[in-house]
């Protein structure tokens, strides 16, 4: 699979807004598109082709996140986030980083969405560490998952 590096800001952003509008399911609300729109222009971003991304923040020198991520509902389940998670972490090791975290919506929710994006995490080695009420918001209980870069 071509996972590759986006160096352009721009280029960084209009991936963001092309993927996650084809997502409702999961970012349906649009202030939140807007944020991660603008946020992902400066963040270390992956992408496979234009179907799939993964931003990346950088918290501490041991510590980083998956800012968001998308995959274009055609490519759902043909190892593209896999890929795009392996291109993360290789990138983190480069740079010395031992843990990665995600935040996705806890299991109190709801959303069989999420619980598809939950399971997927897993399957990448991903393991729940806290749900938060007040990150978001009490309709939208926060489950932070970790992993330790290898």
């Amino acid at each position: 699979m071509d996972v590759r590096a986006v160096e352009d800001p721009q280029a960084r952003s209009d991936l963001c807004r092309h993927v996650l509008g084809a997502l409702p399911g999961w970012f349906g609300i649009e202030q939140a598109v807007t944020d991660y729109v603008r946020a992902v222009a400066e963040l270390p971003t992956f992408a496979v082709g234009r179907d799939a991304f993964l931003a990346l923040k950088l918290h501490t020198p041991a510590a980083a996140e998956i800012y968001v991520m998308g995959v274009l509902p055609e490519r759902q389940g043909e190892g593209v986030g896999t890929a795009l998670v392996l291109a993360a972490e290789e990138f983190l090791r480069a740079r010395g980083i031992e843990y990665l975290q995600v935040k996705t919506l806890a299991p109190s929710h709801p959303s069989r969405h999420y619980a598809r994006t939950r399971d997927f995490y897993k399957s990448c080695g991903f393991r729940p560490l806290e749900e938060l009420r007040a990150i978001w918001d009490e309709s939208n209980p926060c489950l932070i998952m970790i992993k330790h870069v290898d």
